[in-house]
């Protein structure tokens, strides 16, 4: 395997009990899971023993990924398979792009743990105060689908592939455009089980609070490309990440664009990285031709296909 991109999982692919065998076979990822602790107290108990309502939660679900799929890439940097690539890019959907900057190395694990913590806080308090919703748009017009949202006040929150896209807002305005898209023969549409709008200008009051905290930041350059989920381009420079971090939280995750410059840059393997296989779902329907492995538990660094 020649040059890859490293892939990291967003909210949505918590599952309990994920990293457990990460956490009893590598001192590496232990250490994740013990610094997380430190951090955000009982995290490793709730993730692998739950309540799984307690995972799920914005509060521990966000903090849970990040710590899952940066447990898992240092289980596999310590792996003799990990000297054998030559990782070019990183970029993760929404909550991964914080994984992505770890694997970087602009973010210390540390920090971006607290930035998730604060970033899941704001945005769980925006929700309360602004009753938004989401659903999954599979299959519809893509300029069809940017007039109804014109229309009726939603917006989209992420490209995720060329068939699947999820639009969000106000309750009123998504059901408005669920209506006008089932008026217009959309037939595949799936409402997302979330708590509020994210991705949305419901979101506006936790970016200006969350602009605050980046600040404190200390972000360093970085030694893998990571793609920005705002620009689909990568970030340049401390304040441009800051900036895209910031804006991330009320704008369109452009996952299908990040995915295509990666590939138009001549790479093609893909290695995803934390808990569940959404991502190469996503990448079939992006591009069939391009080749995704899964590191989810120790096996898999194991049985990664390497020449």
């Amino acid at each position: 395997m020649r040059s890859v991109a490293l892939i990291f999982p967003g909210q949505g692919a918590q599952k309990l009990g994920m990293g457990l065998e990460f956490y009893q076979s590598s001192k590496a990822a232990r250490k994740i899971f013990d610094e997380a602790d430190m951090i955000c107290p009982n995290l490793s108990k709730v993730i692998f023993d739950g309540p799984e309502e307690k995972l799920t939660s914005t509060a521990f679900c966000q903090p849970a990924i990040l710590t899952m799929s940066i447990a898992a890439l240092r289980a596999f940097e310590a792996h003799e398979a990990y000297k054998k690539i030559n990782v070019s890019f990183a970029a993760g959907l929404s909550l991964g792009e914080y994984s992505a900057l770890v694997a970087s190395g602009s973010i210390n694990f540390s920090d971006a743990l607290r930035l998730v913590q604060q970033r899941a806080a704001f945005m769980e308090e925006a929700a309360l105060m602004t009753q938004g919703s989401m659903a999954a748009v599979i299959g519809f017009d893509h300029d069809k689908l940017a007039q109804i949202c014109i229309q009726s006040g939603a917006q989209i929150a992420n490209f995720n592939s060329h068939e699947q896209i999820v639009i969000t807002g106000s309750k009123q305005a998504v059901e408005s455009a669920i209506g006008s898209i089932k008026a217009q023969g959309g037939q595949k549409i799936i409402p997302l089980s979330v708590s509020g709008g994210f991705h949305s200008s419901l979101m506006s009051s936790a970016a200006s609070k969350f602009k605050i905290v980046l600040n404190d930041v200390n972000i360093n350059p970085s030694l893998i490309t990571v793609l920005s989920n705002v620009t689909a381009q990568p970030h340049q420079d401390a304040a441009g990440m800051r900036l895209n971090l910031e804006l991330q939280i009320t704008s369109s995750v452009q996952w299908v664009r990040s995915v295509e410059y990666i590939v138009s840059r001549g790479v093609t393997n893909f290695i995803e990285i934390g808990p569940g296989r959404v991502l190469k779902g996503l990448m079939r329907r992006i591009n069939p031709s391009a080749n995704v492995f899964n590191i989810e538990k120790p096996s898999d660094i194991d049985n990664l296909p390497l020449p």
